[in-house]
């Protein structure tokens, strides 16, 4: 069902590490030829590991909330790998902090890479899907932060950037649609990403707030997110379009 996605360009932000990464290499192990782009300047030894696959890799450092620097990557995707038919957003970042005491420059920031670096990245694809004579598919990290409100954390910015990027997916799909680029969202609850195991780590009676709250009974895993991703990137989910897919082991459903 699959096998449309061997030999097709995706192009992955936040790919050094994390979901990106295990996004990737889901889409590598299906003969997927894989540019990660992470502000991170170890991104080109995650693509390398990533070449284990069998599969011409690539890794830039790039600011997705910069259009010169997108731009500049996605022409060198394009002559290193072929232009690209897939792109993965999944560069993000989270601050946690009361909203009496929050800053401009940390709502700020959150919102430039989450949101305005989706849109961006987005656009750079798009483009270059146009140019190039030919359609795509792209799946945007949201996060089920976009529709209910965590606990106890407190991450306003986090939650306002999720929401849009439901919003941005939306709105891209149905204007791309004439272009044959479909755009849908991934919506994960807790999962084990190095962001996220950091912060139960440090904070394991906090993990076991979470695990509390989740009918699966577990926090989940970055490879619990690999099949969504690699069905949305293919033609057999040709007709899924403008939709955000949550998959949280139930939380958001009580």
């Amino acid at each position: 069902m699959l096998e449309d996605l061997n030999g097709q360009v995706a192009v992955v932000t936040g790919g050094a590490r994390g979901l990106g990464f295990s996004m990737a290499g889901a889409l590598a192990r299906l003969g997927v030829h894989v540019a990660l782009l992470d502000v991170l300047a170890d991104v080109t030894d995650s693509a390398k590991a990533l070449a284990a696959a069998g599969v011409p890799t690539l890794g830039l450092s790039v600011d997705v909330t910069s259009e010169d620097a997108l731009a500049t990557a996605f022409a060198e995707v394009s002559r290193e790998l072929g232009s690209p038919t897939i792109l993965v957003n999944a560069a993000g970042i989270t601050i946690w902090e009361d909203s009496l005491e929050g800053t401009k420059a940390s709502w700020s920031k959150v919102i430039e890479v989450n949101l305005t670096g989706t849109y961006l990245t987005c656009q750079a694809f798009g483009r270059a899907c146009r140019d190039a004579g030919h359609g795509g598919a792209i799946v945007n990290v949201s996060s089920m932060s976009s529709t209910v409100v965590n606990i106890p954390q407190h991450q306003v910015s986090y939650h306002a950037s999720k929401a849009g990027v439901d919003m941005v997916t939306k709105a891209l799909a149905v204007e791309w649609a004439p272009l044959g680029i479909r755009v849908n969202a991934v919506a994960p609850g807790y999962i084990l990403s190095d962001m996220t195991r950091q912060f139960t780590e440090a904070n394991p009676e906090l993990a076991e707030q979470w695990r509390g709250l989740i009918p699966a009974g577990r926090i989940g895993e970055p490879a619990d997110l690999d099949g969504l991703v690699v069905l949305l990137c293919s033609s057999a989910s040709s007709y899924l379009t403008g939709q955000s897919v949550v998959i949280d082991g139930g939380y958001s459903a009580i």
